[in-house]
């Protein structure tokens, strides 16, 4: 297996405007982050993946870019993000940025020209259809809820919006979009930045017959057969590699929700003629229900083996996993898939993060993960920001699918906003993150979760994180070693084997609360990493996590 710098590399996502303020206006900016590079060094990590910070009217949250090339101005200035560059790399750490490319916000200055009048040479950047029988061109929902279609008045038609109407989708069939693009891309890649999360790339190309989806359960057609992975995504995307990223040094992983293994291989492929790595999201979608997200309901851990296991598997030697449980779309990774009770909040973080690290892929650490923090206990709407939460309460509370008090305990359970809290530095006031206001409340239990505490104490999450970032730079089986499930029918356990070049280490995790079986825990095995001090032979305790390298493990 070819070896790669992003391949060794342990990244962390930043989600600005929640991870430090520096200026008292309650949100999080630049010079923020670059205060705390220090503190990042300190967790090992390789590479910042930093959430859209570019100028944006904010309508979801900064992925609506008005202007590719210039700061949002909470956030900071270009010479700001320039110094920070400057200071990540000083440190030793890389710098991704989060690009949009599937839509823009419907204040930038394409959108504004092509919605002024047919003629208008930046018309064909956007899609645009005529009224079907007086509505909508077909029947597809949008991502946020509502109709995919947004009417306008001044040419009498409507515009594609898979996401809310404030992000009109780009015509990737339009060649001059393509490369007024790949101009922009270049231009962040001579500043010297380090690679490119790109946001819901599967869904650049588009079916162009543009046909009704199924309707299910929902409101609206089912759109996705004809917006994700598309008939020219890969036409796309080699192009792209082409123009822009087979010229750099880069690292390029692309967000592909109802990406199958067999697409994965074309997106990710060990050719490196389109993207290093995507992300998929199955393992994302295991807890969902008639509703999609818009639940309660609990994972099974044998949904969670069975589909990280296939992805381990099946893309091994041809292209290469993405390792995430949470980002900022997600719920908090302790709350869905571990146990944020105080009891077990710590030792099941640390069970998450050794179940996750030990997998072949680059690993993706999402802010406030290395610490464990947890979900917010929403108990009002007007304590959320998010246009998705907002979007679908409306949506479901108004077709009685559900009361506004259970809508609430959803939200509370898989509402983006989880993860948008801000960043728990201290046990001050605001968590130590902003002097002012902040954007969105801080989690209560910050008195108790905060950087500071887990910095001073020993046996915390950070540290712990820490030392599984470190296990990974140090040795080489964690990144490129194969890997084989092992107690695969176990209800309890999460169990795989790791080998490279006649070292094999075992990964044993109980993800309950109970204490069970397990004929592998041995005193007379080699302790790599355990989130327990000390051991019961035959058993793994509540939530315990130990990985071994001995010779019983070869034999067996």
């Amino acid at each position: 297996m070819k070896k790669e710098w992003w391949k060794e590399s342990v990244v962390y996502q930043i989600y600005p405007r929640s991870f430090m303020d520096s200026n008292g206006d309650g949100v999080g900016d630049i010079n923020g982050i670059t205060s705390k590079l220090d503190y990042l060094k300190e967790l090992g990590i390789d590479v910042l993946w930093i959430s859209p910070i570019y100028k944006s009217p904010g309508a979801d949250n900064g992925y609506d870019i008005s202007d590719y090339q210039d700061i949002l101005e909470s956030f900071g200035t270009m010479e700001d993000f320039d110094f920070l560059l400057h200071e990540a790399h000083q440190r030793g750490i890389k710098i991704v940025m989060d690009l949009v490319l599937n839509h823009t916000s419907n204040e930038h200055p394409w959108f504004i020209e092509s919605r002024s009048s047919k003629e208008n040479e930046y018309r064909d950047y956007y899609i645009w259809k005529e009224a079907r029988n007086g509505r909508e061109p077909n029947n597809w929902g949008a991502m946020f809820g509502g109709s995919a279609w947004d009417y306008d008045a001044t040419t009498d038609m409507y515009y594609l919006h898979c996401f809310s109407k404030e992000q009109p989708d780009l015509n990737w069939e339009n060649e001059k979009v393509r490369d007024d693009i790949y101009k922009m891309i270049t231009w962040w890649c001579d500043k010297g930045i380090d690679g490119f999360r790109l946001d819901v790339i599967s869904m650049i190309s588009k079916d162009q017959r543009f046909l009704d989806g199924e309707i299910g359960d929902g409101l609206y057609g089912n759109g996705w057969p004809y917006i994700m992975n598309g008939p020219r995504v890969h036409e796309y995307l080699q192009e792209m590699n082409k123009e822009v990223f087979s010229k750099y040094d880069i690292m390029t992983v692309g967000e592909a929700a109802g990406v199958t293994i067999e697409e994965a291989k074309q997106y990710a492929n060990s050719n490196g003629k389109e993207l290093n790595m995507v992300f998929q999201f199955e393992h994302m979608s295991i807890d969902e229900g008639k509703h999609g997200k818009w639940t309660t309901k609990r994972y099974e851990l044998s949904d969670l083996k069975k589909t990280l296991t296939k992805w381990q598997t099946d893309l091994e030697g041809e292209a290469w996993n993405s390792l995430f449980f949470s980002n900022h779309d997600q719920p908090r990774s302790v709350s869905r898939f571990g146990d944020d009770r105080p009891e077990f909040r710590e030792v099941s973080a640390k069970l998450l993060a050794t179940c996750l690290h030990m997998m072949q892929g680059t690993p993706y650490v999402y802010q406030g993960e290395e610490l464990g923090m947890t979900n917010f206990n929403f108990e009002r709407l007007d304590q959320c920001r998010d246009i998705e939460t907002f979007h679908y309460y409306d949506e479901l509370t108004d077709a009685g699918i559900y009361t506004k008090e259970d809508m609430m305990a959803c939200i509370r359970a898989r509402g983006r906003d989880n993860a948008r809290t801000p960043m728990q530095w201290d046990s001050s006031e605001n968590a130590g993150f902003t002097t002012g206001t902040p954007w969105i409340e801080v989690n209560p239990n910050y008195v108790e979760i905060n950087v500071n505490e887990q910095l001073k104490r020993e046996d915390s999450v950070f540290h712990y994180y820490q030392k599984i970032i470190k296990l990974r730079h140090e040795n080489e089986i964690m990144v490129y070693g194969s890997y084989e499930s092992v107690l695969e029918e176990h209800e309890s356990i999460f169990a795989y084997k790791r080998e490279y070049n006649d070292k094999i280490w075992l990964v044993l995790c109980n993800f309950t609360d109970q204490v069970v079986d397990c004929e592998y825990v041995s005193e007379g095995n080699t302790l790599i990493i355990s989130n327990y001090k000390t051991h019961i032979t035959k058993k793994l305790q509540p939530y315990e996590a130990i990985v071994y390298e001995n010779e019983m493990i070869k034999k067996g």
